[in-house]
C-alpha cells in the first residue's frame, strides 16, 4: 500500500495489491481524475492518461487553446459555473449572488491510518498500518473557501473511502448549496446499474438496467435513507456475474437524505456523484467555520459480484461496526410484538419468556407498549416511563424477573417520535418538526421530534439513560416509524432551515454516540418500520438492524438476498414468526422459516406456548443448530448461488475461514412434479478437501462440489411414492459440509 505524489508530472497515485487510484493537478490548477480500477504499475509520469481534444462548442479557460475544456475532462471536485455543464460536486452561493467557484490545488499531506469524521459515522482503523489517507487541499481564491479532499486506501482491500471538508477562511458567510462526498468520472458507459429498491415489507429488491445517455439516480428526501432506495449502487459490466467480471460498488455511510447519481454525457463518459441530496439542503458557513461531508466508499472487483460483496462485508463488519458486539455471536432472542402487540401484562410476558427459556432462547425483548399511556399507537410516545398498570415494578422489576429465569432482557424504544397524546408533547409542543401556520401531517398518529435541537436530544437522552442505569437491560431495539414532513425547526433562524434535515440526523447520531458510550455492554439493533433506515451509517452505532417488518420466509429470501450485496449477515436481524404470517398471510413450514432466518442474527417473533409439542421439539433443535453454527453463519464468507429474482429456486452458502466447514441453504418456492434431476454448484471450498454432507452423508471433493455440484434432487424428480419424504410448496434444506479428508 502506497501513496505517492510525482512532483514533476503533478500526479498522485494511490495503490495496494488490488487497486490503483490516479489523479493529477490539471493545467488550470484544478484536480483531475485519471484512473480507478485494477492495480497498475507506478511510473514517474502518468499524465498521458489525461486525454484532450478540440471539441466543437466547448467552453475553454485558456485564451487561444480549444483543447482544454472542463466539460470533457474527468475531475475530482467539479464546481458549478466553470464551463463543465455536467452536474457539479460543489455549489456555493456567495453574498454577491454568484455561485461560481474555482478550487485550485494548494498542498497535500499523507497520514498513516484514518482520521475520524467529527460527529459522523465512518470506517476506521485500529492500527495505523491498516490504511493510509491522502488529504489534498484546494482553495477558491475569490471566496477563500478551502476544500480538503480525504482519500483513504486500505492495505488489504480493494476499497477507497472519500469525503470532503470545507473551511471558510474568507471574511463573509457563504451558503453551501451542494456538497457531494464523492465524484467518480469514468471513461466509458458500458455498465449496468444495479440498485436495491422497494417499499415497506419488500425492501432492497435488486433492480438492474443499462446506463444510457442522460441522468439516472436513486435518493431520498424523506429525512431517512428509506425503504424505497438504499444508499448503495453498483456499476457492473454487462458480462459480470456473481462469479466473475468487473464491478464498482458505491456505498454512502449516511442515514438521511441522499443522492446517488450517474450521468452519461454525449461522449459516453460517466460521472457518478454520491452525497447529501442537494434538494432542500443548504448550509450557512460563517467565516471561520467548517463543514464535513459524510463518507462514501467505493469497492472495485474483477472477481464478480460475490467478490465485491465479500469486500463490503469484511470492511463493514470489522471496520465500521464497533464495540463489544462487533465480533461476538449474537444472542438468540424472542420478541413479544407479534405474540401480544399491545395486549400484555407482566405475567403474560413471563409466561412467554419461561417457555422460550425452556427451548434455549437467551434474550427476551419487550417491544412497544410498556411506557406512558401506550395502550395503542395513538398515545404515549415520548413518555419513557414504565406504565405501572402493566409493569408494577417498572423496567427494573421485569428485567430482574427475566434475569431470574436465566435470560437476558431487551427493551424497545422509539426515541425520535412523539404522540400528541403524551406528557412530552403537552409540555413542549414546539419540539416537533412542523411548519408555522401549516397543517401538520401525522404518520401512524405520531410526529417527529426536532433532533436538530440539542435540548430535545438532551431530554430524550436523560429519560433513556435513567432507565438503562436503573435496570438490567442487555439489548435495545431502536425503532423509527415515520419519515419527516413539514421540515421546519422552531429552534433555527430562517436562513438555517436548509440545515435542518442534516442537523436532525446529526442529532440522531449524537444520541446513539452518547448511549453506546455510556452503556457499551448493550447490544443495539436499529429499526425503522423494519428496513426504512437500514444503512451503513446506522451500522456504525448498531451492529445489527431489523431487515424488514416482513417476516414471511419467502419474502425474506428476496430481502436478505438483496441486502447481502452490501451488508454482512451479522448485521441482519432475522426471525422465525407465526403462521399465517402477519404481513402476507402465507403459511410456510417451520423448518423453512428457520432455514431462512439462520442466515442472519436469528430469533423468534411469536408465543412459543401456542406451538404443539412436535413444533416445540423442532424449535429446540433449531436453537441447538444455531448455537453450534452461529459463529460461521454470522461471520463466515458468504456466497450467493441462485437468485430468488430469477427463478423458483434460491440458494446461498457460508464457508469457514479455513474452508473446513460450509453451510448451504437451498430453497424452492413452489413444488414441481416429474421434474429434472438437480445439482447446485457451490463456491469457496478447498478443491482438495473431501466434504461429508449432513443430508445423505455423501463424501465429495471440493472441486466436484464446485464444478459438478451438490445433488439437490428430491421426490419432485419423477413420481412420488410411498415412504418418500413428502415435498411441499416452500420447501427448503440446509446442508452442513464438513471436511473429513484433507489432501495436499
Amino acid at each position: 500500500m502506497r501513496i505517492v505524489y510525482h512532483e514533476e508530472s503533478k500526479v498522485f497515485h494511490l495503490w495496494n495489491d488490488k487497486i490503483s487510484y490516479v489523479m493529477m493537478v490539471l493545467p488550470n490548477g484544478q484536480l483531475g481524475q485519471l484512473y480507478f480500477g485494477k492495480r497498475i504499475h507506478d511510473r514517474e509520469d502518468l499524465s498521458d492518461l489525461l486525454e484532450l481534444a478540440v471539441r466543437p462548442m466547448a467552453s475553454c479557460p485558456f485564451p487561444g487553446d480549444r483543447s482544454f475544456s472542463l466539460e470533457h475532462i474527468k475531475q475530482e471536485l467539479p464546481s458549478f459555473g466553470s464551463g463543465d455543464y455536467r452536474s457539479p460536486a460543489v455549489e456555493i452561493a456567495q453574498k454577491n449572488g454568484s455561485r461560481v467557484s474555482d478550487f485550485q490545488f494548494q498542498s497535500y499531506h499523507i497520514e498513516e491510518g484514518k482520521p475520524a469524521l467529527p460527529g459522523l459515522p465512518a470506517t476506521y482503523t485500529e492500527d495505523a498500518k491498516e490504511a493510509s489517507t491522502l488529504i489534498i487541499r484546494l482553495l477558491d481564491p475569490v471566496t477563500n473557501i478551502r476544500a480538503e479532499l480525504f482519500y483513504t486506501i486500505f492495505a488489504k482491500e480493494a476499497v477507497l473511502a472519500r469525503s470532503v471538508r470545507y473551511y471558510n477562511e474568507g471574511a463573509e458567510a457563504v451558503q453551501l448549496a451542494r456538497a457531494m462526498s464523492l465524484c467518480m468520472d469514468l471513461p466509458d458507459c458500458a455498465y449496468e446499474w444495479l440498485q436495491l429498491s422497494g417499499a415497506w415489507a419488500r425492501e432492497r429488491h435488486i433492480k438492474t438496467r443499462r446506463l444510457a445517455m442522460g441522468i439516472q439516480s436513486i435518493g431520498s428526501l424523506r429525512g431517512n435513507s428509506s425503504h424505497q432506495h438504499n444508499p448503495f449502487m453498483v456499476l457492473k459490466r454487462p458480462s459480470t456475474t456473481e462469479r466473475q467480471g468487473e464491478a464498482i460498488g458505491f456505498s454512502f455511510i449516511y442515514s438521511g437524505n441522499f443522492l446517488i447519481q450517474a450521468e452519461v454525457d454525449a461522449h459516453d463518459h460517466t460521472r457518478v456523484l454520491v452525497g447529501i441530496h442537494p434538494d432542500t439542503f443548504s448550509w450557512k458557513l460563517e467565516a471561520g467555520e467548517s463543514f464535513q461531508t459524510p463518507e462514501a466508499v467505493m469497492v472495485y472487483t474483477d472477481e464478480g459480484l460475490n467478490g465485491m460483496s465479500q469486500t463490503f462485508h469484511r470492511l463493514y463488519q470489522r471496520r465500521l461496526a464497533r464495540g463489544k458486539w462487533r465480533d461476538q455471536v449474537r444472542p438468540i432472542l424472542i420478541n413479544n410484538w407479534e405474540a401480544t402487540y399491545f395486549d400484555f401484562t407482566e405475567d403474560k410476558l413471563i409466561q412467554i419468556a419461561r417457555k422460550a427459556k425452556e427451548c434455549g432462547v437467551e434474550l427476551f425483548v419487550l417491544d412497544d407498549g410498556w411506557f406512558g399511556e401506550r395502550n395503542s399507537d395513538r398515545a404515549g410516545l415520548g413518555d419513557w416511563i414504565a406504565n405501572p398498570a402493566r409493569l408494577p415494578q417498572g423496567i427494573a422489576g421485569i428485567a430482574e424477573r427475566i434475569e431470574g429465569l436465566g435470560m437476558k432482557f431487551g427493551l424497545w424504544f422509539e426515541p425520535e417520535m412523539v404522540n400528541e397524546d403524551s406528557d412530552l408533547y403537552r409540555q413542549h409542543p414546539d419540539w416537533i418538526l412542523a411548519a408555522p401556520q401549516r397543517a401538520k401531517s401525522h404518520g401512524r398518529y405520531q410526529y417527529v421530534l426536532d433532533f436538530s435541537r440539542i435540548e430535545v436530544v438532551d431530554a430524550i437522552y436523560e429519560m433513556m439513560a435513567k432507565i438503562l442505569r436503573e435496570a438490567k437491560v442487555s439489548y435495545i431495539k431502536w425503532d423509527m416509524n415515520r419519515s419527516i414532513t413539514e421540515c421546519f425547526s422552531a429552534g433555527h433562524l430562517p436562513e438555517r432551515q436548509g440545515e435542518v434535515y442534516h442537523r436532525y440526523i446529526l442529532g440522531v447520531y449524537d444520541l446513539y454516540e452518547r448511549l453506546t458510550s455510556e452503556f457499551p455492554e448493550i447490544l443495539f439493533e436499529s429499526c425503522a418500520s423494519g428496513g426504512g433506515r437500514f444503512d451503513a451509517g446506522m451500522l456504525y452505532y448498531a451492529p445489527q438492524g431489523w431487515v424488514s417488518d416482513d417476516t414471511d420466509a419467502v419474502e425474506r429470501m428476496k430481502i436478505q438476498y438483496g441486502t447481502s450485496f452490501c451488508y454482512p449477515l451479522s448485521s441482519m436481524g432475522s426471525h422465525v414468526s407465526m403462521i399465517p404470517n402477519h404481513q402476507v398471510y402465507r403459511e410456510t413450514p417451520l423448518h423453512t422459516r428457520a432455514n431462512v432466518a439462520y442466515f442472519g442474527t436469528f430469533g423468534y417473533e411469536l408465543d412459543l406456548n401456542r406451538l404443539t409439542e412436535t413444533e416445540i421439539q423442532e424449535v429446540k433443535e433449531q436453537i441447538s443448530f444455531m448455537k453450534e453454527y452461529r459463529g460461521l453463519l454470522q461471520f463466515g464468507t458468504f456466497y450467493r448461488l441462485k437468485s430468488p429474482f430469477e427463478g423458483n429456486e434460491m440458494s446461498w452458502m457460508v464457508v469457514s475461514e479455513d474452508k473446513s466447514t460450509a453451510i448451504v441453504g437451498w430453497y424452492r418456492v413452489l413444488n414441481t412434479v416429474n421434474g429434472s434431476y438437480t445439482r447446485l454448484r457451490l463456491e469457496g471450498l478447498d478443491p482438495d478437501f473431501c466434504y461429508r454432507s449432513s443430508q445423505g452423508g455423501a463424501l465429495c471433493y471440493g472441486d466436484e462440489l464446485m464444478n459438478l455440484g451438490l445433488c439437490t434432487t428430491d421426490a419432485t424428480a419423477g413420481e412420488v411414492t410411498a415412504g418418500q419424504r413428502p415435498c411441499t410448496d416452500f420447501e427448503s434444506r440446509v446442508y452442513v459440509l464438513r471436511a473429513e479428508q484433507i489432501h495436499g
